[in-house]
Order: C-alpha cells, then structure tokens, then sequence
C-alpha cells in the first residue's frame, strides 16, 4: 500500500537540548522517523535560551522552530497557558511556512490555549496526544502539593485546585487562599479542555489514561489508544543479552542481585521507598544503581542519600538516552516503585528489550505493560514490606528471574507505532462523507 507523504507540524511545549523527558524524546524520535518514511515534519517550540528564530534548525531531517522566551517562572508558564499574543503569533508565522497538512500537539504547558485557534483558521485538522494528565491537572500528574497523594481530579469547587496551585507557588502557609484561586484554575480547566474537544482525533498512550479522562467527562467518541513503541539498538540481540546478564549462582556465597533505577528523583517516582526496601536486604552480593537528576529536586534527593544505609546504594546523575542501554546490561532487575498514576512508561519497554525484568508498583499503565509473575513482579505502591519481599525472593531464588526474564516478549517498535500513527493522520484528513 502507497502511503500519501504528508507535511506535519508537532508542537510541543519545550524540546532538547535544554528538556530531556519523556515528551520531548518521544517527540523527537517520531519527528525523525516519519521523515525516515518520506514525509516533510516540523516542530514548533519555545526555549528559555538562544535560537536561530525566525529560522528552523534542520535537525536530522526534522525542520525545528524554537521561539526565544527567555527563562520562566512557574507562574509565567502557567499563565502564558493561558494567553501569551508573542507565541501565538511565532507559531502563525511557522505555520504560514509550513504550511503543514495537520498540526500534531504533544503538550501544550506554557503555550497559549488559542494555537489551536490558528490551527483551525487555517482548516487543517488537529490531533492531540495526551501524554500525562495536564489537560484535568495544572500539576500534570493527579499528584497533590499539599499532601503529597493521589488526586481524583477537580472536585465540584476547584478548592483543591486552588490548594494546589498555592503550595507549587511556594505559599504552603497561605492555603486558605484557596477559594479565592479556584474560579482560575475552573477557567483553566475550561480551557484545556476545549483543547481536547476541539482536536480531529485525541491519541491515548494506554487504556488507563483514557478511562482517567473519560471518567472526567471529557468525550471520548474521538480518541484512540496507540502505545508507544521504542527505537532500541540492533546490536541488542539475544546472544549478546544472554552473555550480559547469566543467572546468578544458586550457591548462597555466590548469589547477587543487581537491582537498577533509571528516571526522575521526584517523590511521586517513589525512591524512597526502593531505598527504604534495599536498606533491609542483605549487604553482600546487592548492588542499587540510581540513575536520575541530582538537581531537579535536591530536597528530595538529599533527603534519599540520607536515608540510604545500604553500601551498595550508589547515585550516578543523569544519564544521556544513548547510554541508557549499557547501564540496563548492568541490572538483574529494574525497579519502578511510582506512587502515582503512570500514563506508560517507556523505561519498561526498554528494560524489556534489554531483556531485564521489573519489580514495579501495581499502579496506572504500569498493569497494562508487566504481566504480573511472568515478565515481573507487582506490588501494591507505597508498601516496602511487600518490595522488600519481592527483591529477597529474587536474591534467594535465582532461578525466579531466570523465568521472569525468558518470559519476556518482543517490545513494541517505533515502526509500528508511527505506522499506527499515520493511520490517524490519513483519517483525520479524509474528507466528510456527504450526506444524501
């Protein structure tokens, strides 16, 4: 089947080099494999730092407009959400070159709510990709400020909202501020949600974000689930995993067990509790690689050095996507101990395509990806005693992880997900059947 070669503008509300995340390599590894395919892609951002505005960067085929904003508050991104007539109109003038057949939005934070405004005016269709819980939570993730727990979403008043919007704006004190604060976050929620509404087609990472949303009341006769799929390097074959990772030996002087952690040192990523875990297993034959941001939370993350009394606790910082493979070859076992709804999680694919196994909280998408006893081990979030157990059990039984990691599957492709991708796109463009 001929596929039409499309022109596609993504936008996105921040993007590499200065945003390493979830987002925006995903973003960026979708813009460079559709331009693998033949099609003509874009992307419009912001950036705190220097650009080459009004001119794209050409970024391995991808044509990449970065609008100078300068460094942003908290406050700014959250109202420039809102209104901010400087990037709605850099974004007419990248879309005017462009001239793209369909704008794909990846998130929207700190981007004005009426780019979508000019996506219409221009008679393209809009798709949407909702990658976390932004478009129902100005903190993105149904994670609370306040009390640090999960959140059902806005109640009738917005007055958690509110509660929320103070304590990230560093007046923890003044929560009884709220009230005053909910009419905005209810208009916010207006907002972005007629981003939702207004979008051709909305395009689910997992089934469980989509209930989120749905039990919300945002419609759903216009979404889709599409997961995501991961680029993984060739020469991740199955002899070069086996070599890398043997089954520890079963005589108790010689067990091991390599535990791993790669993502985020964020209190909803649940550190804390792994560390609480490992501090209880024993000291010889474990190791606990952590591999994070030292800065983005340095609280938190001081607070985690402080409570590791584990020898083989070690923090290694941040790592660049491209090493992240060497370092999976180095676990036994990838540990995931999120607290709060995840919407995916690419990290399980990857550690699945490197052939390591996760000990993960049973929790958001995470259920939708680890088959619980064959591929990896669930347990209930925010229970040490039940991580500890599920860690001990893989130490004392080697032959339990040779299982779990013989069970695992082949992962999903970046292949087939833009594929999937693509399809959207065709649909969206068809014209309307006319009525008889």
């Amino acid at each position: 089947m001929v596929t039409e070669k499309l022109r596609i503008l993504h936008l996105v509300h921040q993007y590499l080099p200065e945003f390493v995340g979830g987002t925006e390599l995903y973003t960026q590894t979708l813009a460079e494999h559709q331009v693998k395919a033949g099609h003509t892609v874009s992307i419009f951002t912001v950036t705190p730092g220097e650009s080459c505005w009004p001119e794209p960067a050409i970024e391995n085929g991808v044509r990449v407009y970065r609008f100078p904003v300068g460094p942003r508050s908290r406050r700014q991104v959250f109202f420039q959400s809102l209104r901010e007539s400087d990037i709605s109109e850099a974004f007419a003038s990248a879309l005017d070159q462009e001239k793209p057949m369909l704008v794909h939005g990846q998130h929207f934070m700190g981007l004005p709510a009426d780019l979508i405004d000019k996506v219409t005016a221009v008679g393209i269709p809009l798709v949407i990709t909702v990658h976390d819980y932004w478009y129902v939570c100005a903190n993105a993730q149904l994670f609370t400020n306040y009390d640090q727990t999960i959140c059902k979403g806005p109640d009738r008043a917005f007055l958690n909202c509110g509660r929320c919007a103070i304590v990230r704006a560093d007046y923890e004190r003044a929560q009884w501020l709220a009230p005053g604060v909910a009419p905005l976050m209810a208009y916010r929620y207006r907002v972005s949600r007629r981003m939702l509404t207004t979008a051709a087609r909305i395009i689910f990472p997992s089934h469980f974000v989509q209930m989120i949303y749905l039990d919300m009341g945002i419609p759903g006769d216009n979404s889709i689930v599409i997961p995501h799929g991961i680029d993984a390097p060739r020469e991740l074959s199955e002899d070069l995993i086996a070599v890398r990772s043997p089954t520890p030996n079963t005589q108790s002087g010689n067990r091991r067990l390599r535990i791993g952690y790669v993502g985020n040192l964020a209190r909803q990523k649940g550190i804390h509790n792994l560390i609480a875990a490992v501090n209880r297993l024993p000291v010889e034959g474990i190791s606990c690689d952590i591999y994070g941001s030292l800065t983005s939370y340095p609280e938190y993350v001081r607070r985690l050095q402080e409570m590791s009394g584990h020898p083989g606790i070690h923090f290694h910082g941040q790592i660049d996507h491209e090493q992240l493979w060497s370092k999976l070859a180095g676990f036994d076992i990838l540990v995931m101990p999120t607290v709060w709804y995840e919407s995916f999680g690419l990290v399980i694919q990857e550690a699945f395509a490197s052939k390591v196994p996760l000990v993960a909280s049973r929790i958001g998408a995470v259920e939708e990806m680890i088959r619980d006893e064959e591929d990896g081990l669930l347990v209930p979030p925010q229970n040490v005693d039940a991580l500890h157990d599920a860690l001990l059990l893989l130490y004392q039984e080697p032959q339990r992880l040779a299982s779990l990691r013989a069970a695992i599957r082949p992962v999903r492709t970046i292949e087939e997900h833009v594929a999937d991708v693509i399809q959207v796109y065709q649909a969206v463009m068809k014209p309307p059947v006319p009525n008889n």
